[in-house]
């Protein structure tokens, strides 16, 4: 996205057309957010459930973000920056997501065992 992600664009722009649509067919399904900013605006028809401070991020997408930083070539302009990173992503091996999809329940475990801390993840 290009700008500022406002509380307003993310609902306008990726809560309704994307999430919205995906949680629909996923009975049950909770949709987890954490508290940067925009994420935080109160949105009808979603249910949310607060994130503690200090709460530890079990996501692995931090992971693939980290994945993507390390091999992200220098860029010299945001076009750049965008090639590079649209390039990235779509070379990014499945196997590395699934891994880390797969690792979720020894993640939970560990936070658990952490009770709450840091743990090797």
């Amino acid at each position: 996205m290009r700008g500022t992600l406002t509380g307003q664009r993310y609902v306008d722009d990726i809560l309704r057309p994307h999430v919205g649509p995906f949680l629909n067919g996923l009975p049950g399904a909770i949709f987890k957010l954490d508290n940067a900013r925009p994420h935080t605006v109160r949105v009808a028809h979603f249910q949310t459930f607060p994130w503690l401070a200090r709460s530890p991020d079990l996501s692995p997408v931090e992971h693939v973000w980290d994945q993507l930083k390390w091999l992200m070539p220098p860029c010299h302009s945001v076009h750049d920056l965008e090639l590079a990173v649209q390039d990235l992503w779509a070379h990014l091996p499945q196997e590395n997501i699934r891994c880390l999809i797969n690792s979720m329940p020894d993640r939970v475990a560990a936070c658990i065992a952490a009770g709450g801390g840091p743990t090797r993840y």
